[in-house]
């Protein structure tokens, strides 16, 4: 009975190159040679090669600072004259712990990674496995930039990432997060800011990487940095973002479900005023609140209690960002109703705040809120408890004025959501009489003429749950001319196999619960019979099952009116290929005996039945395990043997 989902939100572009500001420590000479150098860069690149093997650190301090100052005016063109002058490749000889330029060497490779070119060339350079060693240094500095290093060269290049994982490099970092993980000065919080970052662009859409980061333990660490580091802006929105990867893999819920997440996303999110930020929070809260532990933990942590107050904020306003803001709050309501937990939590008996709350977005003018309404009064209604006293409580009527106001020209979300609901709430049986006296049959037939495969299909289903074992409103039904046809018109749907089958399903079940000749008589008249042959041999057991029965009823009640279609539709053939199939069920062969002995009142079906030599087929099922089925065969050829 659970509804479809309503759209959540996917995974936006990958975030840019880290934007971290260059840290420069130039010395007194540094700044000596910043002024001489800048406005030769090829002079300073040919220095930099002679410095780089004699390794003078004063020159070589001079050179770097020159190129960080190149970098910061122009990068790109700086970048491609680095790239050109094969100064990479001397990199890695100098990111060595015991330098004083080691963190410069580092900014610069940081720097150039931000340009899409230069990443391939890093990691042909043999820039990576120095870089990944140097997170081993203590110097915070050069932790710093190695880190900002590693994730520019990882963003959105797969050669970046790839040479990161066969360093080793994620395991060293994810250490350091833990190890670093309750300092709050301003320097550490810088860094785990980047570590995050380092992270993000290691993994982001890589469903195997994400996997290595999850198994590593990744999960626990970075939810205690977001209850720890919280007043930190930039810290809690790498963390936010690492959350929206990783909770779109299925691997993570378990382990986000062991922490305490729902309790700090929702803590955060009451705090947030911006748009944007509440935004990002959302697109964290939807793919998590796809898991039923976390469904109930956002409950219980006041996270409805926020969406009501959204929507109350935004309902009247017509601004783009709280139309879409309102979207996603109900949206995500509905969402964390799909769990049978949290759904029965916020029912509380039927007297809840949320229900009710939900209750009134039903009249609403808003269509956003009519569907998130109706949709959650269809999650509520997934059990036989919940049912009954919505029914006794007025919903229907509610849901019937909502359909109404959408009857011509209507919202197709907003019909098939209230239908959706009154299907379900149609299942239990002493709910099935009070609907049917409330019109519910006559508000549904109003969408007959749609064109939309979801509303006719959820309109078919309706009708079928309110019909069942409702032998009056199956043959009120059943004698219906328009609907008949409508039925054996969708039984041909074929782009809509779900149409089709509800179709079929509900025309089995006209026959089925009314036991009306006049039915029969519409149905035969309307070209429905060659579909119920068709949908005896269904792959689904239950369909096959309820077309036997129906098929035998009019084989019992209106043969003659019948026989003509039975025969082209080759029913006499498809009953001897489903008694001599092993894989038939044993219902199956039940029912397609009790048929053939009802076809054996038709000379034509009868000769059939002769020529294909059943008694053979039905003789061999007289030694079936199933009692019932080998009772019948018995039966059926003492009749088979009578009649031949």
């Amino acid at each position: 009975m659970e509804e479809p989902r309503p759209p959540t939100w996917g995974r936006g572009p990958p975030r840019p190159g880290l934007p971290f500001p260059r840290r420069c420590c130039a010395g007194k000479r540094a700044r000596e040679h910043v002024t001489e150098l800048a406005d030769n860069l090829s002079d300073t690149l040919k220095k930099l090669k002679i410095t780089a093997v004699d390794r003078t650190e004063d020159s070589l301090e001079g050179c770097l600072d020159c190129l960080l100052q190149a970098l910061a005016q122009n990068n790109m063109e700086t970048s491609e004259k680095i790239q050109g002058s094969g100064i990479l490749q001397l990199f890695a000889s100098l990111l060595i712990p015991q330098s004083s330029c080691t963190a410069k060497v580092a900014n610069i490779i940081a720097e150039v990674a931000k340009n899409e070119f230069m990443r391939i060339p890093c990691v042909d350079a043999g820039l990576i496995s120095p870089l990944v060693q140097l997170l081993n240094s203590k110097d915070q500095e050069v932790l710093l930039q190695t880190g900002r290093a590693l994730g520019n060269i990882c963003y959105d290049s797969h050669e970046g990432r790839s040479a990161v994982d066969q360093a080793g490099g994620a395991q060293i970092v994810i250490d350091h997060l833990r190890s670093l993980c309750s300092i709050t000065d301003p320097a550490n919080e810088k860094l785990l800011t980047v570590f995050c970052g380092m992270l993000m662009n290691y993994s982001n859409e890589n469903d195997s990487l994400q996997a290595q980061l999850i198994n590593m333990g990744v999960i626990p660490t970075l939810v205690k940095l977001l209850g720890i580091h919280c007043q930190n802006a930039a810290l809690t929105e790498m963390c936010l973002v690492a959350f929206g990867n990783l909770a779109e893999l299925e691997s993570s819920k378990e382990q986000f479900a062991s922490t305490n997440i729902a309790e700090e996303l929702v803590k955060l999110f009451k705090k947030q005023i911006e748009h944007d930020k509440r935004e990002m929070i959302f697109e964290v809260l939807a793919p998590l609140a796809e898991n039923d532990a976390i469904k109930l933990q956002l409950v219980e942590a006041g996270l409805v209690e926020c969406l009501l107050e959204i929507v109350q904020q935004k309902v009247d306003s017509d601004k783009e960002d709280d139309i879409a803001e309102l979207k996603t709050a109900s949206d995500l309501m509905v969402l964390l109703l799909l769990g049978d937990e949290s759904m029965q939590k916020l029912f509380e008996g039927g007297k809840g705040n949320v229900f009710q709350r939900v209750l009134s977005w039903i009249p609403s003018n808003n269509h956003q809120l009519q569907l998130a309404g109706a949709l959650a009064i269809a999650n509520f209604a997934r059990n036989d408890g919940n049912c009954i006293h919505m029914v006794d409580n007025g919903i229907v009527e509610k849901l019937m004025d909502l359909l109404d106001r959408h009857v011509e020209d209507g919202n197709v979300t907003v019909q098939h959501a209230a239908l959706s609901a009154l299907r379900n709430l149609a299942i239990p049986v002493v709910n099935k009489a009070k609907m049917l006296s409330a019109g519910v049959t006559e508000a549904v037939l109003k969408f007959l003429k749609s064109e939309m495969p979801p509303v006719q299909f959820k309109l078919l289903g309706t009708l079928r749950m309110l019909i069942d074992a409702q032998a009056e409103a199956a043959e009120q039904l059943g004698k219906n001319v328009k609907l008949v046809e409508r039925l054996v018109e969708w039984c041909e749907a074929k782009d809509h196999a779900g149409v089709m089958g509800e179709s079929n399903r509900l025309l089995s079940a006209l026959i089925r619960h009314s036991k009306s000749k006049d039915v029969i008589k519409t149905i035969v008249q309307s070209g429905g019979v060659k579909h119920l042959v068709t949908m005896a041999t269904s792959e689904h057991v239950i369909m096959q099952n309820e077309a036997l029965v129906a098929l035998a009823l009019i084989a019992a009640l209106e043969l003659g009116t019948a026989e003509k279609d039975l025969e082209s539709a080759k029913l006499v053939q498809i009953l001897h290929r489903l008694l001599e199939d092993e894989r038939s069920a044993p219902e199956i062969k039940y029912n397609s005996m009790v048929l053939i002995c009802a076809l054996m009142g038709s000379e034509s079906l009868h000769k059939e039945v002769q020529d294909l030599a059943f008694l053979d087929v039905v003789s061999k099922l007289r030694s079936h395990e199933n009692k019932s089925v080998a009772q019948q065969a018995s039966l059926t050829e003492q009749r088979l043997t009578v009649d031949s």
